[in-house]
């Protein structure tokens, strides 16, 4: 018997053993599940109209995935949270991005970024896009954001006929989903008549001055944007017009939006990436090349002395080398004294300096070789940059100040239809200047191609930094109409396509 009660008690003090080793239950009820509004808004038709930004554009090109990780398009997942509808996008046919009219190509493929090198680089994907532009596709699409487009764009009938777009006199991305030739993208717009719109535009009508280095007309003063060219800068007064007009057709049923202001486009890495002072100089090249700038500098001191030119712009437009990385590019530039007449060897350019943006398209030819066989011929140094390659200070006032004046009428028009204004020339600002921190630890920055914040043409954002102008719309969003949208996690979108 007493074994027995020997054995009971081992098997008892066994049991409690393996009751502490099971895991403890616990039985504290789940959070209940977050009950997302819409607030005073009606999210359940909403139509986003805008520019390659609202369409997501990015690599230099439009394509599926990128369509898919557009800043509209998380907006309208987080909106179907809370009564969101269906929303249709003009899909392209593939992920290549390129595009054929009559099956000859027009557009090119996206890029990715390529090692073959040994120093990476970004490169065109191989391969035809499937996308044909006269395949007109059916509508009505929800997302009208067409790359290239300008604010008086929006508003032009014609601007979606495929017969124009190989004159230049229409729009290609636009052509493949207008719903008829002479159909107009805010009348595609309104027509659907949505309870909830975004609207960007404007960036474009700078942007182009800028990315060609300036080589366009400020046409400031110019009311008349039919005899504008692309890269030409838009009239303050025709974007205050347009973009009125555009908002009155928008909230003339009631809907609600949100428009977004124009950052500053000189800070994208398209201008931030090339430094001013890209080709470094050994003592013997510099030496030669100081020779072979020689004539030209005594030239200047000429005039000089004949009271031609100031000593000031004389200093201004000596060239001279050293050795090192403080060399400077030579470039053409208009806004110095015309001393042609005088000497036709007197071009006009200077060095580069601090202030000056270099493109991002200057890096596949700066500090090569105009010839072979003459070790000094070195693009951008011995052979000057011209204008298109640089934006000058003088150049970037111009866009300045008709961003200026562009994000004062935004502002001012968003308090008289009611909408809500997201800051997007703030949030650049400070994104370019500290980068953005994330939630596993890391920062998303501006950096090209390392930052994870913008895609490989330099202007365009990427798939995260969409994440991020989408979180800053719904931050907006949910502070005007009282909604409560969570909004996305920039981690669940890539930094850069891969492949």
């Amino acid at each position: 018997m007493k074994k027995l009660f020997a054995l009971l008690a081992f098997l008892g003090l066994f049991l409690a053993s393996c009751s502490d080793d099971d895991p403890i239950v616990d039985n504290t009820p789940p959070p209940d599940p977050i009950d997302y509004t819409s607030g005073t808004a009606d999210f359940s038709n909403y139509v986003a109209v805008g520019n390659s930004l609202t369409a997501g554009y990015s690599d230099f090109a439009l394509f599926i995935d990128g369509q898919t990780n557009s800043f509209p398009n998380m907006l309208a997942e987080n909106f179907a949270l809370a009564g969101g509808g269906a929303f249709n996008i003009p899909f392209m046919a593939d992920n290549l991005g390129g595009a054929t009219l009559g099956g000859q190509p027009i557009l090119g493929n996206r890029l990715i970024l390529s090692f073959a090198s040994g120093s990476p680089s970004p490169v065109p994907v191989s391969g035809q896009g499937a996308t044909e532009i006269s395949n007109v596709l059916t509508g009505p699409f929800n997302n009208l954001g067409v790359p290239g487009a300008k604010s008086y764009h929006l508003v032009a009938p014609g601007y979606g006929n495929v017969a124009g777009v190989a004159i230049g006199a229409a729009n290609p991305y636009y052509a493949r989903f207008a719903s008829s030739p002479s159909a107009t993208v805010i009348g595609d717009a309104a027509i659907q008549n949505p309870s909830f719109f975004t609207l960007w535009i404007g960036n474009n009508d700078i942007l182009t001055y800028a990315t060609s280095g300036g080589a366009g007309v400020d046409q400031t003063g110019n009311l008349d944007p039919s005899t504008y060219a692309g890269n030409d800068i838009t009239d303050p007064n025709v974007f205050a017009s347009v973009f009125d007009g555009l908002l009155q057709t928008l909230t003339a049923n009631g809907a609600d939006g949100v428009v977004m202001n124009i950052p500053d486009v000189t800070s994208i890495p398209y201008f931030t990436t090339v430094p001013y002072n890209p080709v470094p100089l050994d003592e013997a090249t510099a030496a030669l090349l100081n020779g072979a700038y020689a004539a030209y500098n005594g030239g200047l001191a000429q005039l000089q002395q004949l009271g031609a030119i100031s000593a000031e712009e004389v200093a201004r437009r000596t060239i001279s080398f050293s050795a090192g990385t403080s060399n400077a590019v030579v470039l053409l530039d208009e806004d110095l004294t015309d001393l042609t007449p005088f000497n036709p060897a007197l071009i006009n350019m200077r060095q580069a300096t601090p202030e000056d943006l270099l493109v991002l398209t200057s890096r596949n030819f700066i500090g090569t070789l105009a010839n072979p066989n003459d070790p000094t011929s070195i693009n951008g140094v011995a052979v000057p940059l011209a204008d298109m390659w640089v934006l000058t200070p003088e150049e970037q006032t111009a866009v300045g100040t008709a961003q200026a004046s562009y994000n004062q009428t935004i502002a001012a028009l968003a308090q008289v239809y009611d909408v809500a204004l997201v800051d997007a020339n703030g949030f650049l600002d400070t994104f370019a200047e500290t980068g953005f921190p994330l939630g596993d630890g890391s920062t998303v920055s501006t950096n090209f191609g390392t930052g994870g914040g913008f895609s490989l043409d330099g202007v365009h954002p990427s798939p995260r930094g969409y994440a991020l102008l989408a979180n800053l719309m719904v931050e907006a969003i949910n502070a005007k109409y009282g909604s409560n949208l969570p909004g996305v996690d920039p981690l669940d979108y890539t930094g850069l396509y891969l492949q």
